[in-house]
């Protein structure tokens, strides 16, 4: 009996040691800034110094704010538009190397999609707004071959081709590990059976990287939702998304409480769309089963 509850005691300590590290890092970096920027919406601005206090007044003040839903409704449907596009293009790529290639091929590949993260997002943001402006080389070949010049900066189309060169690379990356862990003894015998390429890929291939496919394109729309350079860089500022009302509530009169607001309104939407992604994608699976 001794031993029994030894080996239970074991079991529970074992991975509570090895997982606090991570629960304390969460902790102090995660769930205590968020908590204190919760409070912070309570308090108020005097005489440009933070005051605490116990109002919603600043709730009101951006809920009531029109500015602020189309702010949102921009950053939603951005954010939205860049993860069903990156999900979109990666998957042919993500296919491609997961399921047609060697393992040395597949590894090559990995690291030129890492490699756009080794240069600053910013100097990316920068050169498609060159490439991009009206006397750039896009509008150049375009004009070439009389079907242009088209304004692709200043609006959503260019911040959509930010987000994109933001959460491409990591979509395609996700997407890549979990087509890669489909077992190929399925794709064979779906062939076998007679079907074709792409009802092998709708019955076999995305079934079976479900997962990781949802949830590289939450990670995308995380991302994109607070993406700040490219909506300054490529959508012009104006109008703004919500990462752009923060930085006006703090610069027009140090308003921390109401970018706070903005902030915790972020937050919320995120968890709610990662919560969704992660119901979608474990749903009815053998994870999830277990979990329950």
């Amino acid at each position: 009996m001794a031993t029994r509850r030894a080996g239970r005691a074991w079991k529970i300590a074992f991975p509570a040691f090895f997982g606090s590290p991570m629960a304390l890092w969460q902790g102090v970096f995660f769930l205590a800034p968020v908590i204190f920027m919760a409070v912070m919406t309570m308090w108020t601005v005097r005489s440009f110094k933070l005051t605490p206090d116990f109002t919603f007044d600043n709730w009101h003040k951006i809920m009531s704010a029109p500015y602020f839903w189309y702010a949102f409704g921009r950053s939603l449907v951005s954010s939205t538009i860049a993860a069903i596009t990156a999900t979109l293009l990666a998957f042919p790529c993500s296919y491609y190397l997961g399921l047609r290639v060697s393992y040395g091929v597949r590894l090559l590949a990995a690291c030129l999609i890492i490699a756009p993260f080794f240069t600053s997002f910013l100097v990316r943001a920068y050169t498609w707004r060159t490439m991009l402006g009206d006397n750039g080389v896009v509008n150049s070949v375009l004009s070439f071959v009389w079907i242009g010049p088209w304004t692709m900066t200043n609006n959503l189309f260019g911040m959509v081709v930010g987000h994109l060169t933001l959460v491409l690379p990591l979509v395609l990356l996700l997407q890549l590990f979990s087509i890669a862990a489909i077992d190929r003894r399925l794709v064979e015998a779906a062939h076998n059976l007679g079907s074709s390429h792409l009802r092998t890929v709708y019955r076999v291939v995305i079934p079976g990287a479900r997962n990781g496919i949802v949830l590289a394109a939450a990670f995308a729309f995380v991302l994109s939702f607070g993406d700040l350079i490219s909506a300054q860089v490529l959508g012009g500022s104006n109008p703004p998304t919500l990462p752009i009302l923060i930085v006006d509530q703090i610069r027009g009169g140090l308003q921390w409480p109401r970018a706070a607001v903005i902030a915790t309104v972020m937050v919320l939407t995120l968890i709610a769309v990662v919560a969704a992604a992660v119901a979608f994608a474990y749903g009815n699976s053998p994870q999830r089963r277990k979990l329950g």
